[in-house]
């Protein structure tokens, strides 16, 4: 028993040496960090409201009822990009069926919640788009769509990633043989140059399967040989955002000591600890959202708090008390 437990004693100790070894971004990698600035956009309770980078003069800017995931700006920061859920509920003969969630992208205008008049256009019609983000050139928004979502006989979702034009008339499926495919990409970042990641699901029903994958665009599949051959995968990754100025993606993952914000290169080689939560608490896995000078991060609790905290792990702020929040996204530009 006295083994036993010297044995345990000594798999904590360096289990805890682990945890502490892991580095943070050391500051002349980081270079100078100023105060932050910009503004927040979050859902409270189904709409989208807007605030100050620290919190203040927070005001409704879509009366949605029922947003739901990612929000994404436009880089002109005068339009938003989110989802909204709704949900069907269907039984066929053989009384077989239930209740489920459905999705769709759409596009409100910051304006005009200034004029009262609430305005926003649907993006996507197929009951299936979810976790929209907008290109660096504001010109392509790229999401995640589940392309049987609107087949009533469907067996299992086919979630792929897809690019858009603004207007929602032209959509493109990233990989090409999507209509075969037994894997699944979703909750898509863009690079500034062109280069995307996303989740990756193995399989529906482990979720511990998944990973984040940094490809470009063009893959054939989603296959180990392809993955391996043109793209780096990250295991147990997960609500990636590409920052930026390209130098850095961040992810939350789940390592030896709980769960936790990095951030790291886009060739993988190189991750750095920015956050982690304190015992209790999780952070949403929500694509996490950074500032326009790629020097911070905002992110939100369980709880419904919203935080903001610097890619080096310092400047840590509270800026949104405990509700019904969720999904921070900060603006493309001051």
């Amino acid at each position: 028993m006295r083994k036993l437990s010297h044995f345990s004693f000594l798999v904590l100790f360096f289990s805890s040496a682990l945890i502490m070894a892991q580095p943070t971004l050391p500051p002349d990698r980081a270079g100078q960090i100023g105060a932050p600035l910009g503004k927040i956009a979050f859902i409270r309770d189904g709409d989208l409201w807007v605030m100050n980078w620290d919190g203040s003069n927070q005001f409704k800017v879509v009366a949605a009822q029922n947003a739901d995931g990612r929000i994404s700006w436009a880089p002109d920061n005068r339009r938003i990009a989110f989802c909204r859920r709704g949900q069907v509920d269907l039984k066929g003969p053989d009384n077989l069926g239930g209740r489920h969630n459905v999705y769709d992208i759409f596009i409100g205008y910051l304006d005009s919640a200034k004029t009262n008049t609430n305005w926003w256009f649907r993006l996507t019609d197929d009951l299936g788009s979810r976790h929209p983000e907008w290109s660096a050139d504001g010109s392509k928004i790229i999401f995640t769509k589940d392309l049987n979502a609107n087949t009533i006989n469907a067996l299992m979702p086919n979630y792929q990633t897809c690019l858009s034009d603004t207007t929602g008339g032209s959509q493109q499926v990233m990989v090409q043989n999507w209509k075969d495919a037994d894997r699944f990409a979703v909750m898509p970042t863009l690079a500034p140059d062109g280069r995307y990641a996303f989740v990756l699901l193995k399989n529906l029903k482990d979720s511990k399967a998944s990973g984040v994958v940094v490809a470009p665009p063009g893959l054939t599949s989603l296959s180990d040989e392809e993955l391996k051959a043109k793209a780096k995968y990250l295991p147990g990754a997960t609500a990636p955002a590409w920052s930026p100025d390209g130098k850095w993606i961040a992810v939350i993952q789940n390592d030896a000591s709980g769960q936790g914000i990095f951030i790291v290169s886009p060739d993988l080689t190189e991750k750095f600890i920015v956050y982690r939560p304190n015992a209790g608490q999780v952070v949403q896995t929500y694509p996490l959202s950074w500032s326009p000078d790629s020097k911070w991060l905002t992110f939100a609790l369980q709880d419904g708090t919203v935080w903001i905290i610097n890619i080096t792990g310092g400047g840590l702020k509270q800026i949104l008390s405990p509700g019904m929040n969720l999904a921070p996204a900060w603006s493309k530009k001051i």
